[in-house]
């Protein structure tokens, strides 16, 4: 992405935050005296908060360690809270000579800030993702125009970021609530992450990493629905040193998310694995809407054809796909022989 409009996302951004931090003083009782000198404040702090870890995520993505991971990006949280109040206090009572008995340094403090770095961290993921997606698909739009093999890459399955950004919405929502559920959540989107922009750069994975992949996506989609019990994903035999071609049975959980119908019993939508010797059969099931058509080649993910199209590329006479519509029921079938 060219550097002008980086710089025009980032500025839009602040922009938005500008807006979030002054609209309070006009639907409020928040004193107007103050309102200068808590915008500078804020948006400082905000500022270091959402570029720390915008520059850490390549480096935290690529720690091999998860525990490591996780232990670095808490140390690096740490060191934002610190540096945070450091900048809060002193701005406060010395610059702006705030009666500092009205704001005491006390948990609620430290709890606000919490909240704040964490949303941060949401926002400066939203956009890194969204700038390495283009940064990614046009790297890979012009490496298919230089090498022929990389025909592969342009059919590759890839999820809707529509995903993601409806999914960080999901969390900063349960980040606003203070709900227990919000660090599961960012740490399974992180997971989907990790395996999207490194590990399915690889012609295959193993099954294991597929499967705990579909895992992730289907918790977090979960998030949006009432019924936790809608979905069901079934895993029949040994996975363990199994492999196939990454990413290549997202597209029908994702189209089977987009189709189908809310108001039928749970599950609604049924996805099943079967690890036999020598193939894999996997199976979605999802009831579709009253008087809605069933999703075409054109609908889903990349679009069915394409998925068939990678399917002949990467498994020539060595799969079988049949879809299907039966009593409002859309099924689909993939057998992959190894």
């Amino acid at each position: 992405m060219k550097l002008k409009y980086k710089i025009i996302i980032h500025t839009v951004f602040w922009l938005y935050i500008f807006n979030q931090a002054i609209f309070p003083y006009f639907t409020s009782s928040k004193e107007m005296p103050f309102l200068v000198p808590d915008l500078i404040i804020h948006m400082l702090t905000g500022m270091v908060s959402f570029y720390v870890f915008f520059f850490s995520f390549s480096f935290l993505f690529s720690l091999k360690n998860k525990l490591l991971s996780i232990l670095t990006g808490l140390a690096l949280a740490g060191g934002i809270l610190a540096v945070r109040i450091g900048m809060e206090y002193p701005f406060w009572k010395y610059l702006v000579h705030y009666d500092m008995s009205k704001m005491n340094l006390d948990r609620e403090w430290v709890f606000n800030d919490i909240r704040l770095i964490l949303i941060f961290f949401i926002y400066s993921l939203l956009i890194r993702l969204a700038i390495n997606w283009y940064e990614n698909q046009k790297l890979q739009a012009d490496f298919t125009n230089q090498k022929q093999i990389s025909e592969l890459a342009l059919l590759r399955s890839q999820v809707n970021p529509h995903f993601f950004f409806n999914t960080l919405n999901n969390i900063y929502s349960l980040v606003y609530q203070k709900s227990d559920d919000a660090p599961e959540a960012v740490m399974k989107l992180s997971s989907i992450m990790r395996y999207m922009l490194y590990d399915a750069t690889t012609d295959k994975v193993l099954l294991d990493k597929e499967i705990e992949y579909l895992k992730s996506f289907i918790e977090l989609e979960k998030l949006r629905l009432r019924n936790k019990d809608f979905v069901s994903l079934t895993l029949n035999g040994a996975s363990e040193g199994k492999t196939i071609a990454p990413m290549i049975l997202i597209p029908f959980v994702e189209n089977a998310f987009k189709h189908a119908s809310r108001t039928v019993p749970a599950p609604g939508i049924m996805v099943t694995i079967d690890v036999e010797p020598g193939e894999i059969v996997f199976g979605v099931k999802n009831y579709i809407r009253k008087n809605q058509h069933a999703p075409n080649d054109k609908q889903g993910g990349i679009g069915l054809i394409n998925i068939r199209r990678r399917l002949e590329l990467l498994y020539p006479q060595r799969y079988s796909l049949n879809i299907n519509t039966a009593e409002d029921v859309f099924i689909v079938e993939l057998m992959i022989r190894n």
